[in-house]
């Protein structure tokens, strides 16, 4: 038995070296492998990373640009600011819709008889089914207009119904002020206030609200 366990010794010891070359190879391979993709890894973060944050600071800078005049809205007409500023960013797409771009129409705002106006398409909720319709829109010289538009339509109403967003002017929060927008008609899309506060909550939007007493 002593002699079989030393011939098995000697086998064993004639094939370390093989192994640890073999081991010592693949440790190599691993780490070159695994360096190839680190790389790899941090050059795409290096071309994704500068042009996120670049588009992440454009809409930024747009809420900026919105909020003192929203703060003033809802000093105004009651309107909370978010959700001036929500809408806003919701229904122009934070800015890039033909409407909004074109026409400075920055809440989808439908235009009267006598007011200057443009015809595109639009998204309707109807039936439980989204479809297309031609609507004819507002179109107004610059932002603050469509800004003042939108307090003024939650403020007096509808030419049919003065008192239509009386529950929107009436909320205390803007997850109350979102959800009255959807009880008192403002858009046909049923997940419209999951929506506004979605975004109220990703951008802290309520720290420009006009505290209320």
């Amino acid at each position: 038995m002593a002699k079989k366990r030393r011939k098995k010794l000697k086998k064993i010891k004639k094939r370390l070296p093989r192994l640890n070359l073999w081991l010592w190879v693949s440790s190599i391979l691993i780490i070159a492998i695994g360096a190839t993709f680190w790389s790899q890894t941090l050059i795409y973060n290096h071309q994704q990373t500068p042009n996120q944050d670049a588009v992440r600071q454009q809409k930024i800078a747009w809420i900026n640009q919105l909020a003192p005049y929203a703060r003033q809205m809802q000093e105004k007409y009651g309107v909370i600011a978010s959700i001036s500023i929500a809408q806003a960013i919701l229904e122009s797409d934070w800015h890039t819709s033909t409407l909004s771009t074109q026409y400075n129409n920055l809440y989808g705002i439908k235009a009267d008889a006598s007011q200057k106006s443009v015809v595109l398409p639009t998204q309707e909720f109807e039936n439980g089914q989204w479809i297309t319709i031609q609507g004819r829109f507002a179109a107004y010289d610059t932002w603050q207009d469509s800004m003042k538009a939108h307090a003024e339509l939650l403020y007096h109403g509808t030419s049919w119904n003065s008192a239509q967003y009386q529950h929107v002017l009436a909320a205390r929060d803007y997850k109350s002020a979102a959800t009255a927008l959807t009880k008192d008609g403002y858009a046909t899309d049923p997940t419209y206030a999951e929506k506004l506060i979605a975004i109220i909550q990703e951008w802290h939007l309520s720290r420009f609200d006009v505290p209320q007493n």
